[in-house]
């Protein structure tokens, strides 16, 4: 009985592969794990299997409790990088779907693509790269956590086309939306990238407006009228937008040579708006005495615990190699916002409790 319902599964999986596009990636056409597997049965498919991984590390457990844009913001509704993490697997869920693509695999990257996310969102990034030897950037981090360190060192040995999207899915500030630069990139990666942007600019709009930032009245009114007032009114422009201009992603594989995008029209509109955006908001945002405390709490804790190695997790020392500054970077990365902030208060009281008060 339990071979004859697994089998009715299995075929459901087929069945349900077989009606997708042929330009989508499968589990017949994968390119596969880096560590063959055995698979244990066939309730899952292959993306399946990465998705659920994925849901299930600490690293994405910790996104909670790190900053999206606004740095360890006491309001309840502010995004978090976990809940702009399911508004990208959300929205490039609905995209994959309408355009018969692998929803499973576009949702795996979605929900990987920001592991490696430090604390204090992109500030603390920055504060990370200028420490690095080698540089820092979230989305190498994020492979690196997938392939390394989570579970102890072992890393979840997921499927190629998930790394590969979660690796390419940042985005150059100019002409981002260039063909040449998903070359390669399979169009489930290509949904992930366009929607983290769709996810990102409509909802940092909303939180801009919650602290104060930002008036909606401020938007350039061209920007207001073609994609809507409303955050909803927004992310539907954005989306519709895209499955219709790309429309191709469904058709016969021998015919044409797809890759997601929008109109022309609404690159242009949203190009003005990350622009003004990250004049009117990021900027401001990375500059403010917030973000300069953030800045010196890596400093500081980065240099504390490259004297006190021993308070580094086993692990992270040996993955490493014995490269100390690539195990502390790795330690700080993990942490979120609450602990290094409370860390670091151990180790110079009030270093943030003027900008920071009410966390600590």
């Amino acid at each position: 009985m339990e071979k004859e319902s697994r089998k009715k599964i299995s075929d459901h999986q087929k069945e349900l592969e077989s009606l997708l596009s042929p330009h989508a990636i499968t589990s017949k056409n994968t390119k596969g794990r880096v560590k063959p597997e055995k698979q244990k049965n066939d309730i899952r498919n292959v993306f399946q299997i990465d998705k659920d991984r994925i849901i299930h590390t600490n690293s994405f457990r910790r996104l909670k409790h790190k900053s999206q844009v606004f740095i360890a913001p006491l309001g309840d509704h502010f995004v978090t990088r976990l809940t702009h993490t399911i508004e990208v697997a959300q929205i490039s869920r609905t995209i994959s779907r309408a355009l018969r693509l692998n929803e499973d695999l576009t949702e795996a990257i979605a929900l990987g693509h920001d592991l490696g996310h430090s604390p204090f969102g992109h500030v603390g990034e920055t504060a990370l790269n200028k420490i690095s030897t080698d540089g820092f950037h979230h989305s190498r981090q994020s492979v690196r956590i997938i392939e390394k360190l989570e579970k102890n060192g072992k890393g979840l040995n997921l499927n190629y086309e998930v790394i590969d999207g979660i690796k390419r899915h940042s985005k150059p500030q100019g002409k981002f939306f260039a063909k040449e630069f998903i070359e390669g990139l399979s169009l489930e990666g290509q949904i992930v990238r366009i929607s983290d942007f769709i996810a990102y600019v409509t909802s940092d709009i909303n939180d801009a407006t919650r602290a104060g930032l930002l008036n909606i009245k401020d938007l350039p009114k061209n920007i207001i009228q073609i994609i809507g007032e409303k955050h909803s009114d927004r992310v539907n422009t954005l989306v519709t937008n895209i499955i219709d201009n790309s429309s191709d992603c469904m058709g016969n594989k021998d015919k044409s040579d797809p890759w997601i995008r929008m109109s022309k029209e609404l690159i242009d509109t949203v190009t003005e708006l990350r622009n003004y955006m990250f004049e009117n908001i990021y900027l401001p945002v990375s500059n403010s005495s917030a973000a300069i405390s953030s800045m010196r709490i890596i400093d500081i804790l980065f240099d504390y615990l490259m004297n006190n190695s021993e308070l580094i997790p086993d692990y992270l020392l040996e993955v490493s190699d014995g490269n100390l500054e690539k195990s502390v970077i790795d330690y700080i990365t993990g942490m979120t916002d609450d602990f290094a902030l409370r860390f670091a208060e151990t180790l110079d009281p009030s270093l943030a409790s003027d900008v920071f008060e009410g966390r600590l």
